[in-house]
Parts: C-alpha cells; structure tokens; sequence
C-alpha cells in the first residue's frame, strides 16, 4: 500500500510539472504541439519579428535620451568649469590682495570666482578662476567685517540649486513612466501569443488530497444521499476491496434535487471523505466561441483526472452541457460535439482506473439518455428537501459560530421552515445575525430568527402611505384569509395576519404547516383553494364590491383546481386518467412543451371540472364568512388598530365573537385526518408539485 501511494504521488507530480512547465520536453525530445516545435495543429508558431524590431528601436531610442537628459542636467548643475577646494588662509591671503571678485556663503561652506586667475597650489602652473573652502569651526564671526573692507560682494544660494539628484528624478521620472508602459504592453502581448493556443486547456479548479475543505460533518439534512455516496467514497479509499471480486467502478454519480439542497457541497464532501484530487468545473465552461474548444477541454480535463487517479471529477449544472439532442428546431453544434466527447470519455475509462465523475443538475428530465445509461452514470442520487430533523441539523450546522440567546429555539424555527433547504436556512441564520448586529445586540435572540423569517417568507416592509378606504379594503381581505382558515378543516394553521405592506402585497395572511407534507388529500388542497378565496368573499360579502387584490389568490386557486383534474385524478367526470404533459425526472423528456394528447372536447371537460371545484369553494367561503360575519368585523377592526395579529390575538377574537368552538372543531378534524393523508407507504411526492 506504501509503495502504491508513493508511485500515485510520484504520477501526480509529473502530472502537476506538465501543467506549470508548458515548455517542458517531451520524452522523444520534441516540444508539445506538433513536430519540430510546431503548433498543436502542426502549423508553424506565429512570428512576431517586425514587433521586436519596432521594440529595439524605442529602447535604442530611450536610451540616447536618457543620456542627452544625464549630461544636460550635469552641465547645468556644475557649470562649464570645476570649481577647485583651497585652504582657508589661501583664501584670505586673496581677499587680502583684492583678487576676490564675489562670494557665496551657506552653512559654512563659501565658494565664489577670483578677479584674476591664480596657481593653486603655489608651487604648480594650474591657474584656477573658482573656488570652494569652508569656515573654521563652521563659522568666522571675521569674515564678513573682512569681505566688506574690501568690497567683495556676498550673494545667498537658492534653496533649490545643488541639488543634482533631485532634478535628476523629476527630469527620468516621465521616462520612467515610458518604460514600464513599454514593458507592460510586451508582457501582454506575449501572454496573448501564448494563450492562443491554451483554448483548449481545462479551466477545472483542482483541490488536492492533503486540503479537504469539506466533509461530511459539514453536510446534514440529506441522510439518504450521505449513505448512497458512501460507496463512492469507500472505492476511491480502498478499491482492491471491491476489484479482487469482480467489482467494476462506478464510472458516474448524477445528483439530482431542487436548487440549493447541497448537491455541490455533498460533492466536495466525497472529494474530502475520500481525500483524493477533486476536479471542480462547471457545464457552461466547456463551451466557447471557437468550434472544438468543448471537446479539447473534455479530453484535457478526463487526462489531468487518469494521471490523478484515483480522482474525482464533479461537473456542476451539466444539463448545461448535456441537454438531449434533437429536441429543438435550432441546434448548436458546438455543444452537441462537446457532449459527443464527455460520452466518448465516460464510457472509454479503464475498469483499473479509479476516476469517478460526479455531476449535479436541477433538469433531471432534459438530460440526454446516451448519459443516462448504465456504465457513464450508474448511480443517480436525489437530494431532496430536508424534512424538519434534517432543517435542524442544518440548523444547528450554521449556528456553530453564531453567539445564540438562551431563548433560541432551533427545534421551533425547523418546525416554521417548511419547504426550505439549506441554502434557504443559511440565509436565514445570516439575516438574523445582522438584525442582531444592527440592532446593537452581543448575541442573536429568538426575536431576530422571527423577523428575519417574516422577512425572507412575507417580504421586506414597505413604507407606503394607503387611504383609509385602501385599509378598510386590505383589513377585510386579509381578515377573510385568516378567518376561512381557522373555520376549514383540514387548513394549515393561522399564525400571523397584517396589513402592513410586504414586498408586491399590501397585507400578508401567514400559514405555518403542523408538519411535513409529502401526500395531498383531496380535502387539504380543497381547503387550500378556500383559503385563497376567502379575501375575495370577505370584500363581497363586508364591503359589497370586490377590487384587484384578489389576483394572486386566483392564479393559485386555478393552478391547484387544474392538477387535482388533470394530474391527480380528483374529478368525478374525468376519472382516473391523467392529461399532465410532465415528463418523467429521469425520461425522455416527454412531450414537447405546449402539445397535449387529448381532445378538444377533453379540454372542454377540463376546464368545466375547474370552474365547478372553485365556484363550489367560493359559495362555502362566502357562506362561512356570512354565518361569522361579527367575527370577521371584529378581525378588521383589530387589524385596522393593530396592523398584525399573531396567532393568540386572533384566538382571543374568536373565544370573544363565539367562533371557537368552530375553529376547535376544524382543529380537531385537521388532526383526525393528517394520519390518514400522509401513509408510510406512500412513495414520497416532491413539494413542487402542489403550489
């Protein structure tokens, strides 16, 4: 086993060496690309002679101006001729015989010109005509009673002279500036030579072995989808265990679930468990302008993983990549050669090569079947939405570096989360701790998790200014929602109702589910269309006239009304047939959007059977809502004083009005019933499926 790991490190280290070293020779000694140093297609490699010439006249041409600059500013700063340091008694022996013409004193240090030239030193033939020496002791109090005596004029140096170096860089600092945007523009214009022929190179982000980010500690709520992938991850750790049986490997993995439910982070948990090199690279990456660049980035993707091996290549949204051919009039052929080589790749793979691609999408149905097929992906794994343990588990995961209030109730808020997956409940614990922070708290309460839930399911407040006719309107619409569900049987529960405006609605009725549901009954979902409609009964039956506000209630009273007729056999004409177009998760595709199997005469039928289930729910809300209308007035009323009503408010109105009895009654019933419309037995129904 030593020697083994030792010999995959040592392959993972070529392999590694090739990717950085480009240039690196291969073993016949020939560079990569085609022979004698040609490209990947055989072509020679483009010269670029005249830009390297144009490059060596500009520095040639720098260069000599860089040194008329230097010797400019020399002559400027020194003068034509060198001055010449003496001795200070030579210099008032000069002074003395009137032979100074001027001078100029700074800091102790006196340069000036003599009248006339003079031998310096006395015993040579240079005559010299100017001077520099320096006062004793930095300063002789003598000096200038001197000078004046024999009237030799003192001048002050600017500050801004003498200094050589100064000028030197104001003067190459523009020069400066030229070169580095000569340098610069080379370097790119080399790597752009360079990347014409790395189109073709996969842009997969590797992670290694020794860096597991993840795993699957960090990953809760998906217990079904944990133990189907511990197989994997059991093989890519051991697999002479499964091999020395006539195992062979599981070329594939297909996750499958709604969109944030953890299908890449259960990826990343395998790659982690099973500590191996993990591939990452998105669908839509393979694709590019230039025709073949999908295809050459499938092959160098699958190389880089068989050099790795054991690896594991994870492929995110590949319905991207791999939709079914031929089900659309337009085609891309880009993208259908791309998926041609993924196939070609998955089902080459060696049986000894412990490659395993891993692949996640939320389109299950418009995948091409050559995919689907055993040998490319043999396993298909769906990750669903977590039911209220695993949202606690989830949870509790997020919450590990969040300071939590003694009075935070996890198990509540994963009863209150229906239909949230795990990136719904991450956001969740976010947005409750920057309310915390906002609100200057050290440590996150229960209080902060409810208002950030009302935010994220009922919508942001908004401060908008209504009539008083408008809040007399929204008041008895939504007092109408909220009493219809607490008088119908089988209704969710009422927990909270309000007319100050949320997102695009005006008002909110809150229905927070005792459980999870995976099984409708015809009952739950006639309670739902009840529900829906009781804003427009409670404007009919309290005010008389009816406004817009109703539209949304309509659109999911009618969705709900057409799948109990045509996908759940609930309609008494029709019978047990089924007229929905949706196709299988994992078929063909089913029948094209938009077509329909059935007659017009069907149709007709269908939409009689709507009509009659919403018109029969109608004449039970409005009856209801006028047997209660004293407990309908009063819910407005305090909604109109208190603008939200919680679950107790609401109680204590129906206790007050002599409506208890009857929402204790649908109570009762709700709960008689719920054992009998979710059976053990019955295959689980993905929530989308009701809206």
């Amino acid at each position: 086993m030593l020697q083994r790991k030792n010999d995959r490190g040592s392959r993972r280290a070529h392999a590694m060496s090739d990717q950085q070293n480009p240039q690196r020779p291969t073993p016949n000694g020939q560079r990569p690309g085609g022979p004698n140093g040609t490209g990947p297609d055989g072509a020679p490699p483009p010269r670029n002679g005249g830009a390297n010439w144009l490059i060596r006249i500009a520095l040639f041409a720098l260069v000599v101006f860089l040194g008329y600059q230097i010797y400019a500013i020399y002559v400027s700063s020194n003068g034509q001729e060198q001055q010449v340091q003496v001795q200070y008694s030579f210099f008032i022996e000069q002074v003395n015989a009137n032979n100074v013409k001027d001078v100029t004193i700074q800091t102790g240090t006196v340069t000036g010109d003599f009248s006339t030239a003079v031998n310096y030193p006395a015993n040579s033939t240079t005559k010299i005509t100017q001077f520099t020496t320096y006062e004793p002791d930095g300063q002789d109090p003598s000096l200038l009673p001197l000078l004046e005596a024999h009237n030799v004029p003192v001048n002050s140096k600017p500050a801004d002279q003498g200094n050589v170096w100064v000028q030197l860089l104001i003067q190459l600092l523009p020069v400066a500036v030229i070169v580095l945007i000569i340098v610069l523009i080379t370097r790119r214009a080399s790597q752009n030579q360079q990347n014409i022929f790395n189109f073709g190179r996969s842009r997969a982000k590797l992670i290694l072995e020794d860096r597991p980010s993840t795993t699957f500690a960090d990953v809760a709520g998906v217990d079904e989808a944990k133990h189907d992938l511990v197989e994997i991850v059991e093989f890519l750790r051991t697999p002479q265990k499964y091999q020395r049986l006539g195992g062979k490997i599981p070329r594939g993995v297909l996750l499958v679930g709604p969109p944030g439910t953890g299908k890449t982070l259960l990826a990343r948990a395998v790659a982690g468990e099973a500590q191996v090199p993990f591939f990452s690279m998105s669908g839509s990456e393979f694709v590019e302008v230039l025709v073949g660049v999908g295809a050459s980035r499938v092959r160098d993707l699958f190389d880089q993983a068989k050099r790795a091996a054991p690896s594991i290549i994870f492929i995110d949204e590949i319905d991207a990549v791999g939709r079914q051919r031929g089900t659309s009039l337009t085609t891309n052929d880009e993208r259908e050669q791309t998926l041609n080589q993924l196939l070609v790749e998955m089902d080459g793979f060696d049986s000894r090569q412990a490659v395993v691609v891993i692949a996640a999408t939320n389109r299950p149905d418009g995948l091409d079947q050559a995919l689907l097929r055993p040998g490319r992906f043999d396993r298909r794994v769906v990750v669903d939405r977590p039911d209220w343990k695993g949202r606690m588990a989830i949870l509790a995961i997020h919450t590990r570096t969040v300071p939590l209030a003694p009075d935070v109730d996890l198990t509540t808020l994963a009863r209150a989360t229906t239909g949230m997956v795990g990136a719904d409940l991450a956001n969740l614990v976010n947005e409750a701790a920057l309310l915390a922070a906002r609100r200057n708290q050290d440590k996150v309460s229960m209080a902060n998790f409810e208002d950030a839930l009302d935010k994220i399911q009922l919508g942001a407040e908004r401060p908008l200014v209504l009539s008083e006719d408008d809040l007399r309107v929204v008041a008895y619409h939504e007092g109408g929602h909220a009493l219809v569900g607490l008088l119908t049987p089988h209704s969710d529960p009422v927990t909270k109702v309000t007319i100050v405006p949320r997102g695009q609605a005006l008002g909110v009725t809150q229905y927070t589910p005792i459980d999870d549901r995976y099984n409708y009954s015809r009952e739950y979902l006639f309670a739902r269309i009840m529900n829906a409609l009781g804003g427009r009964g409670a404007e009919e039956v309290a005010l008389g006239s009816i406004t817009t506000g109703a539209e949304n209630d309509f659109q999911q009273v009618t969705a709900i009304a057409r799948q109990m007729v045509t996908r759940w056999g609930m309609s008494d004409k029709l019978g047990l047939v089924s007229f929905s177009d949706r196709p299988s998760p994992f078929g063909a595709g089913g029948v094209m959007e938009g077509a329909r199997d059935y007659s017009e005469e069907t149709a007709k039928l269908i939409d009689e059977e709507v009509h009659q289930i919403v018109e029969d729910a109608y004449a039970r809300v409005k009856k209801l809502l006028t047997t209660y209308r004293t407990t309908l007035d009063r819910i407005a009323q305090e909604l109109r004083r208190n603008e939200t009503l919680n679950a107790d408010q609401l109680q204590a109105i129906l206790d007050a009005t002599g409506a208890g009895p009857a929402a204790a009654m649908a109570r009762s019933t709700s709960a008689t019933n719920r054992a009998e419309d979710v059976h053990p037995a019955v295959e689980r129904t993905i929530e989308q499926q009701a809206p």
